[in-house]
């Protein structure tokens, strides 16, 4: 947990770009009968049945201090995907970063080892060289700033049903858009000292020898 606030502390670098990470899956439904558009004095109506076309997975990559964020629209959430989306914010997003500062959880995929499984020895190296991994302790995902941007994405972009990836990816390249125009930041107050007074029964107790 200190780890990461002491990361959360850090001024603003360009050259050392601070990204918090996350995933989550939409699922992919679409309508079995056409919703009955709107008319005075009602709403429009939707069949609760739809059709299911499996899941997307949406990678949030955050970078708070800057007010950017990007999301990938994948298939799945394997270690490969993932290894994909660290290529593309290390080559495209930050080409010209000396290191990346990336805030992740602990889920099994994340991490160098999943570069190497996608990628040469060479090429795997040479990310997993550009990125400085800061990982939130168990039960504390929380801490990660790109759980505040999925849940923000999720309540103003995903309630309604998309029957293919490609509406998924224009509803969210639309939201991201807008969100980034408006430069939308996280107001981040908790601190070290704070939560070493907040939490202070999870430290252990040092008693004088």
């Amino acid at each position: 947990m200190e780890d990461v606030l002491e990361v959360y502390a850090r001024p603003y670098d360009a050259r050392r770009p601070q990204v918090c990470l996350d995933e989550a899956a939409k699922q992919i439904l679409s309508e079995v009968r056409a919703p009955l558009p709107m008319k005075p004095g009602e709403c429009e109506r939707v069949d609760n049945e739809y059709a299911r076309h499996g899941t997307c997975a949406l990678f949030m990559l955050f970078e708070p201090l800057a007010g950017k964020r990007e999301v990938h629209v994948r298939e799945r959430r394997t270690g490969v995907d993932f290894a994909h989306v660290i290529r593309d914010l290390v080559e495209e997003t930050y080409p010209q970063a000396q290191r990346i500062v990336v805030v992740l959880d602990n889920l099994n995929t994340h991490g160098s080892h999943s570069l190497y499984e996608a990628f040469p020895p060479e090429q795997a190296r040479g990310l997993a060289e550009r990125i400085e991994w800061h990982y939130t302790p168990k039960h504390g995902s929380w801490l990660n700033m790109a759980e505040i941007e999925l849940s923000a994405l999720s309540s103003q972009c995903l309630a309604e049903r998309m029957g293919s990836r490609e509406h998924l990816e224009g509803e969210v390249a639309a939201w991201e858009a807008a969100r980034n125009a408006a430069s939308v930041k996280v107001d981040w107050r908790f601190t070290m000292q704070e939560a070493r007074n907040k939490l202070k029964r999870l430290y252990p107790s040092i008693l004088p020898s």
